[in-house]
């Protein structure tokens, strides 16, 4: 069961953001039925505990360059209320499957198309990853200030923040519309898009600074109350103190409501290296958990900075049931959370092609149908 309980999505395997966007309305209850590639293989369908983004998916394998697969997928499309796809534009025409022939099946169809650089554009049809979306986009330059480097975490901005999300939305709306009485119609989900888009707040900020992008990014980057700092174990705490209130707790917190330096200099530029560099002197004095004794639950606007694995004991992140460990692997729970339709336990993960009987009936085929597709390997 699920929020989205009674929508199907068909999903034509992938990498990345598709794939990601396909799990989340899988986890919100959605049947989603994911399209493998024939793996050629003989004997049992082997398990794939790491194949995270497949979890609570349906699977069914299926030879997409013959034209009796594009036909198979054209059958299961027309119960669908959306497709999933990340090819490279153009491929998904030559394999018959263009948006056109699709609403043709199904002109309730809401067409989901995840790519990075999107279907038209100079850069269209070349290949990309999730920094080069972000470096193109102008996001990336946020993270460094001059003479750093700049870096991000590897695919939670663009690849899931900027595409997958923005797909999952896309196709959500879509749905809705067509609902209402609208037609089927296409969602261009472009990483860079979404990457581009996602930098709205920043650019609010920098035109606060009447257009100034170098101030801009100095007030994120370089404050003392907004910094990681590391501790005396090695690990690091992380402190976003902006406003005065919550300012004034880490002050007291930490023993500098009487230092004038720190009292009257929070918003001083000039400022800012200095207090920092004493700042950091200061947490070189304790371990990182005696910091967390010191600030965590306060309105310091203060946390440690976790792995994986740490995160998932920590007592927030276990009372909330962030994390699960499901046969031995660490897996994040769904979200958001509904209180009258709740999210799906985290699902499990097929094995490639397990479910393509059950599939191909739903889809109205009989088993002599079924049996002979599988012959031709046009399923397996």
């Amino acid at each position: 069961m699920g929020v989205l309980s009674g929508i199907r999505i068909v999903e034509i395997a992938g990498i990345g953001p598709g794939p990601f966007c396909g799990m989340l309305l899988a986890d919100l209850g959605a049947d989603v039925i994911v399209i493998e590639r024939p793996s050629n293989r003989d004997g049992e369908r082997p398990p794939r505990p790491g194949a995270l983004t497949l979890r609570g998916k349906r699977s069914i394998e299926v030879d997409l360059k013959s034209r009796e697969g594009a036909q198979v997928v054209l059958r299961l499309l027309e119960d669908a209320d959306a497709l999933i796809e990340g090819m490279r534009p153009g491929v998904m025409e030559r394999l018959g499957l263009a948006p056109d022939v699709c609403l043709q099946a199904n002109p309730r169809l809401v067409y989901g198309r995840m790519t990075g650089w999107g279907q038209a554009g100079p850069l269209a049809q070349a290949a990309g990853h999730d920094s080069n979306y972000l470096s193109l986009s102008g996001a990336m330059w946020w993270s460094a200030m001059p003479g750093e480097t700049p870096n991000v975490a590897p695919t939670l901005i663009g690849d899931i923040g900027g595409g997958a999300l923005y797909l999952a939305v896309g196709i959500l709306a879509g749905i809705l519309q067509v609902r209402a009485g609208g037609p089927g119609q296409v969602v261009d989900a472009a990483i860079i898009d979404g990457a581009a888009h996602l930098t709205t707040l920043l650019l609010g900020v920098a035109a606060r600074h009447g257009g100034d992008f170098d101030k801009a990014r100095h007030a994120f980057q370089m404050p003392h109350w907004s910094h990681s700092y590391l501790c005396a174990d090695g690990g690091y705490i992380r402190l976003a103190s902006l406003e005065p209130q919550f300012y004034a707790v880490l002050l007291q917190k930490l023993g500098l409501a009487d230092d004038p330096a720190f009292v009257s200099s929070q918003h001083d530029p000039e400022a800012w290296p200095a207090l920092r560099a004493r700042l950091q002197s200061l947490f070189l004095t304790r371990t990182r958990q005696e910091w967390c004794d010191v600030l965590e639950g306060s309105d310091a606007c203060f946390a440690p900075v976790l792995n994986p694995r740490e995160a998932a004991s920590h007592p927030h992140n276990a009372m909330r049931e962030n994390y699960r460990n499901i046969d031995g692997v660490l897996q994040a729970a769904p979200a958001p959370r509904f209180s009258a339709t709740p999210s799906n336990a985290t699902g499990s993960i097929s094995p490639s092609g397990a479910d393509a009987s059950a599939v191909l009936r739903q889809a109205g085929y009989a088993e002599a149908e079924i049996a002979a597709l599988k012959s031709r390997g046009v399923v397996t």
